[in-house]
């Protein structure tokens, strides 16, 4: 789709639950070899040696490399005291690095369906959504299916970041963080809380409150000197 990319595969989950140790390794080892943007589809409770991953999130950070990473499918509240999800960029309730992207998913609807049912939510620890529910998807075997999942949104929010870094290669990490979340398209106003048949204001479910929207982030890239 675009010929400036390169994609870089590294798995680091086994059969079953991610190490932290494997989880901070593929990061810097991703660092280590030129990527400039990581997506990650990680999401577990508990996290034995988060400091290893908090360590190379801020590796990644000094080599201004964007992290991108699916905000999990538990339906639930991951604001800090909320539910807890892995990897995460807060210690303790603080945001300790300013290059990690925390992506949601969301339907094809507008309307107060517009997040999918399944998609994390948080006012502080999710910064956007993207598309992620019955996404067209390679599978096994040469085949394809529709898939869901924030494993969906983030590589869409990724390839967004991409196109704009690879176009505006000046931007840092933190700019185009910053600029995927100013620039996304507002989410529909009156909104079903995920799994729930509760309403809220979008704000209160991301940090944005927006969907992520590569036209209007290529124009606001084009803005900054």
């Amino acid at each position: 789709i675009n010929e400036n990319l390169k994609i870089m595969i590294l798995r680091a989950v086994p059969d079953g639950d991610e190490y932290d140790k494997d989880v901070a390794l593929a990061i810097r080892y991703a660092v280590d070899n030129g990527a400039k943007i990581i997506n990650t589809s990680f999401g577990k409770e508990y996290s034995p040696h988060k400091e290893w991953v908090w360590g190379a999130l801020k590796y990644a950070e000094e080599k201004d490399v964007l992290i991108i990473s699916a905000a999990g499918n538990g339906s639930s509240n991951i604001d800090p005291g909320k539910t807890e999800t892995y990897i995460t960029d807060f210690d303790n309730g603080e945001e300790i690095v300013s290059n990690f992207l925390s992506v949601g998913a969301s339907t094809y609807d507008y309307d107060k369906n517009q997040l999918a049912s399944f998609s994390n939510f948080g006012k502080e620890n999710v910064d956007i959504f993207a598309p992620g529910d019955k996404i067209w998807s390679c599978t096994p075997g040469e085949k394809f299916d529709f898939l869901s999942g924030t494993s969906m949104a983030a590589p869409n929010a990724s390839f967004v970041a991409a196109i704009l870094r690879s176009i505006f290669p000046k931007l840092s990490a933190r700019e185009t963080k910053l600029i995927l979340m100013k620039s996304g398209i507002p989410i529909y106003y009156d909104i079903l809380i995920p799994d729930s048949s509760r309403h809220s204001d979008p704000i209160e479910l991301s940090k944005s409150g927006k969907l992520i929207n590569l036209y209007n982030a290529l124009i606001m890239g084009s803005k900054k000197k």
